[in-house]
Parts: C-alpha cells; structure tokens; sequence
C-alpha cells in the first residue's frame, strides 16, 4: 500500500489539518509485546536522517513506515516494534525534527502546527507541549509528538517561534497556541534535567 504523500502544510486550513491529524491511523504498537530479538542496525542521526548500517535510508516511504513502528520504552531506549519482533534502534537525539511551523491567530488565539520531517502534522497543544531545555548552545526546543516521542525544533522554526515571544508582551517571554502558553526559556527545572 503506498504512503499518502506529504500535505503542504502552507496551504491548508485549520480544518484540513485537523481532519489529516483525525484520519491519521498508526498501529496499536502499545499493546504489542513480543520478544526482543536483537539490533536493527538502525540509528537516527540528531538532523533526523535515518541510517541502516551506516548508510541513509534513501526512501522518504520507508522512513515514514518505519516512524510509524517506533516506540520509547519505559528505560527511555528506543524500538521498532510489530505483533512478532522488536528491535533496539539508536536515537541521537530525537525520532523527529519539526521543519516547518504554520501559525494561525496571534496571541492567546494563536494555533501552531508543525509539519515533521516524516510528514507527519502536530498542532501544539496541552496533549504535545513545547518544551525549551538548557544546552551549552543555547536552548533547544522539542515538541512532543506521542508517546514519549519527540521532535526536536529545527533552527529556522526556532526563529520563528522565538520572534513569536519577541512580539508578544508576555513575562517570562513564550508563545500560545491551542490554549496554552508555552515559556520560550528554560525554567530551572528544565535547565536541572
């Protein structure tokens, strides 16, 4: 079955994104438990390229089926699982970059979706919050997709959320979207982890 090909996240509405984010169907990989079988040789590099013993994964399809397998384990390490194996997978930072941000409204009114590198669209809100953590560069902005998975905020997405808090009026600087308030810098706790 082929894979749906990737929206442009520029020209669709509120409403498209939110009936894409509604028939998007991943498989139940929650309930599936089976033995642990060993490697995949898999690794996802800190820009989000994914490699197979050393070499990119050149198919954009194989990479969107293989995120939709991809679990975090309760130890924080990460598989690919199905109904009959599971395989450890190295993740360099976070399973997902977030490439591309559509902003609606301004201010409490404001709606923030990010389309990730796997196609996938995710609307920031109190289900997948924005965080920003403490790094020797500066902060990095992640995004929470599901379950326990992440994406990690490209640079020039970064811009344009930090402009975002620039133009707010906000104390401590942050942005909205869906209701909720997003502090743009890293409160001690987050700095701490």
């Amino acid at each position: 079955m082929p894979m749906e090909p990737i929206p442009d996240l520029a020209a669709l509405s509120l409403a498209d994104i939110a009936r894409l984010a509604e028939e998007r169907k991943l498989p139940p990989i929650e309930r599936w438990n089976p033995t642990h079988c060993g490697d995949s040789e898999m690794r996802i590099a800190r820009d989000g390229t994914w490699y197979h013993q050393g070499s990119p994964i050149g198919r954009e399809a194989m990479v969107r089926l293989f995120a939709t397998i991809l679990r975090r384990e309760s130890d924080g390490s990460y598989v690919l699982v199905t109904p009959v194996e599971k395989l450890d997978i190295v993740v360099e930072d976070a399973p997902f970059v977030a490439v591309e941000l559509k902003a609606s409204g301004t201010g409490r009114d404001s709606v923030l979706t990010f389309r990730l590198n796997t196609g996938d669209l995710v609307t920031a809100d109190a289900a997948h919050p924005l965080r920003f953590e403490a790094r020797d560069d500066g902060p990095r902005p992640y995004l929470h997709v599901r379950g326990g998975l992440d994406a990690v905020v490209a640079r020039a997405v970064y811009y344009e959320l930090a402009q975002r808090a620039i133009d707010g009026d906000d104390t401590p600087p942050g942005i909205w979207s869906a209701g909720q308030f997003f502090a743009i810098e890293p409160t001690a706790t987050d700095a701490a982890a």
